[in-house]
C-alpha cells in the first residue's frame, strides 16, 4: 500500500492525535517577522531564541536534519472542563494555565510520536531519516503547523483551528520521506475585525495584532523569567502563577474546543489547577517537588514559583497569608524575600513598615534592598 498523506493521517488518528498535516520541509513563511521580533528584543531573557545556531535551524530544517524533505505536524487536544470559574478566579488560589493541569505533555506526545515514526519507517520499506520534536527544537512550530493546514495564526499569535479553537499541543516529525499530496496551508487569518484578545490582556502584551511582546506577557514572566518581575506589571497578574489563558479564553473560536480524550491531560485534583496560595508560600523544596511531580509545572523551580505566589498574594491582600509572607522575609532565596516584601506592603500597607525596615537593615542583596527602598520611599 503506498505511503500517502491520507494513510498517514489515518494512523495519526489511531495513535490519538486529533489533527495531522504534512508539509514540505521548507523555510517558515513567518521567518522574517520572527527575525524582526528578535531584533526588537521582544523575546526578553530567552536568549536561546536569538542564538545564531538556533536561528540557522529555524531558517532551514536541513540544518537540523540533513536530507529533510517533509514535516509531519500533529495536534492533540488538552482542553478539560474540570474547575468552575469561581474556583479558578478565587484570589486565595494560584491559577495554572490549562495546558499544565495534567502530566507533562512533552513526554506524552514524544512517546506517541516515536511510535508514529517507527510506523513510518516500517511502512516506507526503506531506510529513512527522522527526528521527533515536541516544543523543544529550533522549529517555528505554529508557522509550520499553519503550512500543514492545522489552522491559522490569530491576533494573539496562537495557532487557531476554525473548528477546534487553540487548546491543542503541537508536535512534529521531520522526515526524509517526500510526498506528492501535501496539505494546503491556511493562508488567510479568520480573525476579521475581532480584537478581544488584544483588549483582554491585562499587561498590554500585544503592541499590535499578531505581535506579542514577551517582556509584558504573564506566561513569559511566570515561566521563562527566572529573575525579578517589574513592579508596574504585577497588578495585571491577578492570581496567575504559571502561564495564562486569557487571550485564548476570550477568543470566539475557543467555544469549539473539544474536550480531550487523553487521560494523561486530565487533572486528578484541584491542586493541579488552582492550588491554595498559602500551600506554595509555605512550601519547602521537598513539598514543592511533590506538589507538581510529573507536571509541566516542574520546570519552574520553587523560588521562582514562590515569587509568582507572592505576586498573587499581593493582589489578593488576604490577611491569612501574612504569617507566611513574614516567614518568607527570612527565606534563603533573595527572589522570594524581595517579592514577599512587596506582597506584605500590598496587604498591610504602613503596618508593614517595621518589618520591611528590619529586612532592609539585615539584607545584603542589592535587589531586595532596592525593592524595600522603593516601597518605603
Amino acid at each position: 500500500m503506498p505511503l500517502t498523506v491520507p494513510r498517514i493521517k489515518a494512523v495519526a488518528s489511531d495513535l490519538g492525535f486529533n489533527l495531522c498535516g504534512v508539509t514540505p520541509a521548507e523555510p517558515s513563511p513567518t521567518l522574517l517577522a520572527y527575525l524582526r521580533w528578535i531584533e526588537r528584543g521582544m523575546h526578553g531573557a530567552m536568549g536561546y531564541l536569538a542564538r545564531a545556531d538556533r536561528v540557522r535551524r529555524r531558517q532551514d530544517l536541513r540544518e537540523i536534519m540533513p536530507g529533510a524533505k517533509s514535516l509531519i505536524v500533529v495536534g492533540m487536544d488538552y482542553h478539560a472542563r474540570f474547575a468552575d470559574d469561581e474556583t479558578l478566579n478565587d484570589p486565595a488560589r494560584g491559577r495554572i494555565a490549562s495546558y499544565a493541569w495534567g502530566l507533562d505533555y512533552h513526554k506524552v506526545l514524544a512517546l506517541r510520536l516515536e511510535q508514529f515514526a517507527e510506523w513510518l519507517a516500517d511502512a516506507s520499506g526503506r531506510a529513512i531519516q527522522q527526528k521527533v520534536y515536541v516544543d523543544t527544537g529550533a522549529i517555528l512550530e505554529r508557522s509550520h503547523a499553519q503550512q500543514a493546514g492545522l489552522g491559522f495564526i490569530g491576533k494573539n499569535t496562537m495557532l487557531i483551528h476554525p473548528r477546534r479553537g487553540s487548546s491543542f499541543f503541537i508536535g512534529e516529525i521531520i522526515t526524509s520521506l517526500a510526498f506528492n499530496d501535501y496539505d494546503e496551508p491556511h493562508r488567510e487569518t479568520m480573525c476579521g475585525a475581532c480584537a478581544r484578545c488584544l483588549a483582554a490582556c491585562p499587561t498590554d502584551a500585544f503592541p499590535k495584532p499578531y505581535v506579542l511582546d514577551a517582556r509584558r506577557c504573564i506566561s513569559y514572566h511566570t515561566i521563562e523569567n527566572k529573575g525579578w518581575i517589574d513592579r508596574e506589571l504585577r497588578d495585571g497578574f491577578g492570581n496567575w502563577i504559571f502561564g495564562c489563558d486569557i487571550c485564548m479564553d476570550v477568543c470566539p473560536f475557543q467555544r469549539f474546543s473539544e474536550e480531550t480524550q487523553e487521560v494523561a491531560f486530565l487533572p486528578f485534583d484541584i491542586e493541579r489547577v488552582a492550588p491554595p496560595l498559602t500551600d506554595i508560600l509555605m512550601s519547602t523544596e521537598e513539598s514543592y517537588r511533590l506538589m507538581f511531580r510529573r507536571s509541566p509545572v516542574e520546570r519552574v523551580k520553587r523560588a521562582q514559583m514562590v515569587r509568582n505566589a507572592c505576586i498573587a498574594a499581593g493582589n489578593w491582600r488576604g490577611e491569612v497569608a501574612i504569617p507566611h509572607l513574614i516567614q518568607l522575609l527570612y527565606d534563603e532565596s533573595a527572589l522570594a524575600r524581595g517579592h514577599a516584601a512587596w506582597a506584605l506592603w500590598r496587604t498591610m500597607e504602613l503596618d508593614s513598615s517595621k518589618l520591611l525596615t528590619d529586612l532592609h537593615r539585615r539584607e545584603d542583596d542589592a535587589r531586595v534592598r532596592g525593592e524595600v527602598e522603593a516601597l518605603l520611599g
